[in-house]
C-alpha cells in the first residue's frame, strides 16, 4: 500500500496536534492562514540572517507555535540553540527586534504580538534540526551517506526508538536523480497510535534541488 499521506496529518487528533490554534470565519480563513505563513517566514529569515553573521548558519528551529486571540497573537519559538540567536545582545533586546519585524507583517495593527523562546532539551531528537544539519553537510560537499549516518548517530543519543532518513534528487551531482534512504530501529508508518515526528526539507545545491525527509519514532501510545 502506498504511504503518500503526511505522517503528521495522518495522526492529528491522536498523537499529533496543530501548530496553530485559532478560530476564523470561513471568509477570513485564507487570510489567517497566509498570516501564519508570513509570521513563520519572517521569523526564519530573521534567525537565519542573525545566525549567519556569527556562525555557519545553523538555525536549529524545531517548530513555531501560533495561538491567536481577538487582540493578541502568541508566538512560541521552539529552538535547539537559543544562545546562538541571542549572542552579542541581551535576550530581551533580541526578542524586541524580532517582534518589531514580525509586527510589520500583521494585517491588523491593533493586534498585540508576544514572542517567547523555548529551548528544546534534546535538539537532535527533532527532525527539522536533523534535516538542517544534513543540509549543511551536503552544502559543504560531505558524502551523503556519511551525513545520513552521522544524523542517525546524533538521534541515537536521544530517546528515539527509530529513525528513517531519505534524500532525493541529483545526489552527488549524478545526471539521473535517485532516492537514497537509511533506517535505524523501528518506524511504524501505518500505526496511528505511534507518535512519529516528520519533516520535509528542501536544499538548493549547485547540482540542483535536493529533498530531505526524516521520520522519527518517538513512542507508542
Amino acid at each position: 500500500m502506498g504511504q503518500k499521506i503526511n505522517p503528521l496529518g495522518f495522526r492529528l487528533g491522536t498523537t499529533q496536534h496543530h501548530h496553530s490554534f485559532w478560530f476564523a470565519q470561513p471568509q477570513n480563513y485564507s487570510a489567517g492562514l497566509q498570516e501564519d505563513e508570513k509570521i513563520r517566514n519572517c521569523i526564519k529569515n530573521y534567525v537565519h540572517k542573525r545566525i549567519s553573521r556569527i556562525s555557519s548558519g545553523f538555525e536549529g528551529i524545531a517548530r513555531i507555535g501560533i495561538q491567536k486571540r481577538i487582540d493578541l497573537i502568541q508566538v512560541i519559538i521552539h529552538i535547539g540553540f537559543p544562545n546562538l540567536l541571542m549572542e552579542g545582545e541581551g535576550q530581551t533586546q533580541g526578542i524586541e527586534k524580532l517582534q518589531m519585524n514580525v509586527q510589520k507583517k500583521l494585517h491588523s495593527a491593533n493586534q498585540r504580538l508576544n514572542i517567547t523562546i523555548t529551548r528544546v532539551e534534546k535538539p537532535y531528537g527533532q527532525p527539522n534540526i536533523l534535516a538542517e544539519y544534513i543540509a549543511l553537510q551536503l552544502k559543504n560537499r560531505v558524502s551523503f551517506r556519511r551525513a545520513m549516518k552521522k544524523a542517525i548517530e546524533l538521534a541515537g543519543q536521544t530517546d528515539t526508538k527509530g529513525i528513517q532518513v531519505q534524500i532525493a534528487g541529483r545526489i552527488g551531482g549524478k545526471e539521473i536523480a535517485r532516492v537514497e534512504w537509511i533506517r535505524e530501529g523501528r518506524v511504524p508508518l501505518q500505526t496511528i497510535r505511534a507518535k512519529i515526528d516528520h519533516c520535509s526539507y528542501t536544499i538548493r545545491t549547485i547540482y540542483g534541488v535536493l529533498g530531505i525527509q526524516i521520520w522519527i519514532f518517538v513512542d507508542e501510545e
